[in-house]
């Protein structure tokens, strides 16, 4: 497992970045394309995308801040 942050992938391609949050969504560089757990893809081509990790999305695997606490 690679410490060193890359420019390029193995192939070449752009490395895409990706950013953990401890109590939230990870946050994907865009555009991306998700596999989900059935076999089925899902894309977008936003800059940046929120991906779910909760699981409370109704948008998911999309976030749309179901895991914030309501006051």
């Amino acid at each position: 497992m690679p410490n060193e942050p890359s420019e390029t992938t193995p192939r070449g391609a752009p490395a895409r970045r990706v950013t953990m949050q401890r109590q939230g969504p990870i946050l994907v560089d865009g555009p991306v394309e998700v596999e989900l757990e059935d076999g089925t893809t899902v894309s977008s081509e936003r800059f940046r995308v929120a991906l779910c990790t909760c699981r409370r999305s109704r948008r998911y695997p999309w976030c749309d801040t179901s895991h914030r606490k309501r006051v």
